[in-house]
């Protein structure tokens, strides 16, 4: 009888471990190389981004995975859009910031997406605080690293997910 703790497989819980870690450091290598590429200031959010988007998205199932992640880059596009959009027409303030994360979760909302509306509003934090610490990137190209640094990230964990699959039992949540 396989060893369980609160009626889950130690395995399970090992391949599950190693996916995150496998995420974590693979999203976090590709989003701070690719960001690089176009601006070096703000590798290292980009290498945080990645990660973070493909923890997030990391789900108890194949099928929760690719759903979270179609949703969490919908949710992206949406806030570093919105985001991009603002900050090339009035710069930064946090009055701006705010409204910009605001309308945001309304947008996801109303597109019933509202589970990844927090992470689409903190992809406008994460634009808008990079805007100001690097002034010189272009609003649209800030947005746009954001926006490939969490498919890089998401990219990564459905990878993992798939690559780590055959080591899961058949009866394991896949």
């Amino acid at each position: 009888m396989p060893i369980t703790w609160l009626h889950k497989s130690m395995r399970a819980a090992l391949i599950v471990g190693l996916q995150g870690a496998l995420i974590t450091g693979l999203a976090f290598y590709c989003g701070e190389r690719f960001t690089a590429l176009f601006h070096g200031a703000s590798a290292q959010i980009g290498g945080i981004w990645s990660a973070i988007s493909g923890l997030v998205v990391l789900q108890s199932t194949i099928q929760e995975t690719l759903k979270s992640s179609l949703l969490r880059i919908i949710g992206t596009f949406i806030g570093a859009l919105i985001c991009a959009v603002y900050l090339w027409l009035f710069g930064f303030s946090l009055i701006g910031m705010a409204v910009c994360a605001g309308l945001t979760v309304s947008v996801c909302y109303l597109l019933d997406i509202f589970e990844y509306a927090r992470l689409a509003a903190a992809t406008v934090v994460i634009i808008a605080v990079v805007s100001v610490r690097t002034p010189e990137i272009s609003p649209f190209l800030n947005s746009f690293l954001r926006f490939a640094e969490a498919a890089i990230g998401v990219g990564i964990c459905i990878a993992c997910v798939y690559g780590l699959r055959p080591f899961l039992r058949p009866r394991a949540h896949t």
